[in-house]
């Protein structure tokens, strides 16, 4: 079988050797197509291909429809809206990620953000500190489990809501269960954002939910920018001069935010999973669950059933 792996933005060289000797180790044949800058590069790369491995690479219905050969694609991370997974689903072709492999990197992320902030982006002033603060996490999953270990360290206070989750499983990692989204923004200091893009989630992080957040509130948004409902998000900044954003994914109203001095950061691209380790994991991850398909037909990650 012919796997490709598609990265505009390539995988670290060790992560590369990783994933080669996973996939030809199988007996499977490794192509690489890196740094590539016309989609045509990448219709034309993958048109005799059984897999493909990308990172943030667009898998529209343009480059599914090339691929005439393709069986599985795999999202070298967690999110996967950068594929269309309904026409992939609709061609046949199972469209799988890679959960919980950058999840230590992202909740790092969370504090190196969380720290900066709260003390003034270390502008001389005197801040304050994270121990004994309120931290609500939205969503429980392997990125927020992080995030609640890492801000035990800190001596926070954790809370979260997860819809999905039950309040046994979060109070068992010794985090506060609440009942809804509006109560987790009422009684936190500060809420990290786990959630992904979703119809439902779209937008969701608007003006009424954070304007329930107590005096000096600090939202932290290394989940999805679609998430974030920022028209109404600016005007709630506009009107409490003591609110916070910081985001390791740029908004379209970058200008517009940056206008909050002292009050919002932002990265200058997602960073989220930017380390070494996680890159390896990630890549690693994607050959082995693309041999295991091959192998016996396993589909546990596959995300467009």
């Amino acid at each position: 079988m012919k796997v490709l792996v598609a990265t505009e933005k390539p995988f670290a060289a060790v992560a590369v050797d990783g994933i080669r000797k996973e996939i030809e180790g199988a007996g499977n044949e490794l192509v690489l197509l890196e740094k590539y800058t016309d989609v045509a590069q990448l219709q034309d790369a993958v048109k005799d291909a059984d897999a493909m491995i990308v990172r943030s690479d667009k898998v529209t219905p343009a480059v599914l429809d090339a691929a005439k050969q393709l069986k599985i694609v795999v999202r070298a991370g967690a999110g996967y809206d950068s594929i269309d997974t309904a026409y992939a689903k609709e061609k046949g072709v199972i469209v799988e990620n890679t959960p919980g492999q950058n999840s230590n990197a992202v909740a790092e992320l969370v504090f190196g953000l969380l720290v900066y902030a709260v003390r003034n982006f270390y502008n001389g002033k005197a801040g304050t500190e994270l121990k004994g603060k309120k931290l609500g996490i939205l969503a429980f999953g392997n990125v927020g489990r992080n995030v609640a270990r890492v801000a035990k360290g800190f001596g926070m206070d954790v809370y979260a809501y997860d819809a999905f989750c039950p309040k046994e499983v979060i109070e068992e990692a010794g985090v506060h269960a609440v009942a809804s989204q509006d109560e987790l923004f009422e009684t936190c200091d500060i809420v990290s954002l786990h959630i992904p893009a979703t119809p439902e989630t779209k937008e969701s992080i608007n003006y009424a939910l954070v304007g329930k957040m107590k005096k000096g509130g600090i939202v932290v948004n290394t989940a999805r920018k679609e998430v974030i409902n920022e028209p109404e998000l600016l005007k709630l900044m506009a009107e409490r001069e003591d609110l916070k954003y910081i985001t390791d994914i740029k908004p379209d109203a970058d200008v517009e935010f940056a206008k909050f001095e002292g009050r919002y950061f932002s990265t200058p691209k997602k960073m989220g999973a930017q380390t070494a380790e996680a890159n390896i994991n990630a890549g690693i991850a994607a050959a082995k669950q693309i041999n295991a398909y091959f192998k016996d037909g396993c589909t546990k990650f596959q995300v467009n059933k």
